[in-house]
């Protein structure tokens, strides 16, 4: 959910431009793909904002994305209070070290993945489910910044070879995903093998944020949300189990040949 401020400050602004450019609600629905009376619903507040309209109202208006730029900071100040810190922690970091033993970590995911993941949730409408993906793909852009963080990932090799028929193509597209990224000078992804059938890490998932003053925060992922780790004591933990994981996982070039190697088996 967007939050309240904000998203009533993207109506001001769509109803101000909108009039600024002469145009009806109907005119402008035209132009947007919207009726005149979707329009007016968005500006009242009657209907949620959506994304793929404030698209086209940014081109039709031409605002050189303000509109959606505004919505990314609605929806980053929509989410809950105890994760914010970590938002915060993961924009400014200069390095960011991710364990996972289950999932693709989500700055690699492909677009695909994590909406066939959203899904199964069927509490979730579909509006809801595009949403949360919206959200979690705009996060990706901290990699694509002028100086990135330095992103160091570790995945289990099961992470790599969890794939049914119906599942393979996403998969497919996910590990030639990882492989592209793995060859950018500031992305290295490690694959934990299979015959390392015992670690400290398979006690769960965690990501590691270190600012430019030299600090450390952690975050731990759960079944209904995550938990932000700013204690010194606690994170001092979490780097040790971190270079614990790390030692036993693959050099960047090994375990590109082995992503390599998923794929060719599957083809």
């Amino acid at each position: 959910m967007e939050s309240a401020p904000t998203a009533e400050l993207i109506r001001a602004q769509l109803r101000r431009l909108r009039l600024k450019a002469e145009l009806s609600q109907e005119e402008f629905g035209k132009l947007v793909h919207f009726s005149g009376s979707q329009v007016s619903a968005v500006e009242l507040g009657q209907r949620p904002l959506d994304r793929f309209f404030l698209k086209r109202a940014d081109e039709v208006l031409s605002t050189g994305g303000l509109l959606t730029s505004l919505l990314k900071l609605a929806e980053r100040d929509g989410q809950p209070s105890w994760f914010r810190p970590w938002l915060e922690a993961e924009r400014q970091a200069q390095q960011l070290r991710c364990y996972q033993p289950s999932l693709v970590p989500g700055l690699l995911q492909t677009e695909n993945i994590p909406r066939a993941m959203i899904r199964t949730d069927d509490m979730l409408s579909e509006d809801e489910v595009e949403r949360r993906l919206a959200v979690r793909m705009d996060r990706q852009a901290v990699l694509a910044e002028p100086n990135p963080p330095m992103f160091v990932a570790v995945i289990e090799e099961a992470v790599l070879r969890r794939a049914d028929e119906g599942f393979r193509g996403l998969m497919l597209q996910q590990i030639a995903h990882l492989i592209e990224s793995s060859e950018r000078s500031h992305v290295s992804v490690h694959v934990l093998p299979a015959d390392v059938s015992l670690h400290i890490g398979l006690t769960g998932p965690f990501t590691l944020a270190r600012s430019g003053d030299g600090g450390w925060i952690g975050y731990l992922e759960n079944q209904l949300g995550g938990t932000v780790i700013d204690n010194d004591e606690d994170v001092a933990i979490l780097l040790s189990r971190w270079e614990s994981v790390r030692s036993e996982a693959l050099s960047r070039r090994q375990s590109i040949e082995l992503m390599k190697d998923v794929i060719t088996s599957w083809s």
